[in-house]
């Protein structure tokens, strides 16, 4: 008697669709985790520039211009008002990139608070639904 051993093609088609509906409900999942926490990362990221942008209007009584750019933050800008108090060191060590590999956006003074500070999100373009700002802060 030959007795074979091993999984028939009908065997493995079986398995290979079941692994494949278990990704098609899991894979969706883990994507929009990824998502969320890049949206999480950026809400981080515009609050520590927050805090930042306070502290250099603290020692200077205005805050960085759209033209002085985030970067003021860092280094001490030659673009007017140059702040008198900067210290060593900037008030942020370095600035962050958001999540999508952009700079994070300042609009100083700001068309919706005192200042605005957002990520242009996951499409890369100003002025679309899924910008991230310190105006909407409160969707975290």
């Amino acid at each position: 008697m030959n007795k074979q051993s091993g999984f028939s093609l009908l065997e493995v088609m079986v398995v290979l669709v079941i692994i494949g509906m278990i990704m098609s409900i899991v894979a969706p999942n883990i994507m929009g985790q990824q998502e969320e926490a890049a949206i999480d990362k950026a809400h981080l990221d515009i609050q520590q520039l927050e805090d930042a942008m306070s502290l250099y209007k603290l020692k200077n009584k205005s805050y960085p211009s759209t033209e002085q750019g985030l970067e003021a933050l860092v280094n001490k800008t030659s673009i007017e008002p140059i702040p008198k108090r900067f210290p060593e060191g900037g008030f942020i060590n370095e600035l962050p990139e958001d999540p999508w590999g952009n700079d994070y956006q300042l609009i100083s003074p700001g068309e919706i608070g005192k200042f605005d500070i957002f990520s242009m999100g996951p499409d890369g373009e100003a002025g679309t639904d899924d910008d991230i700002g310190n105006w909407n802060e409160d969707e975290q």
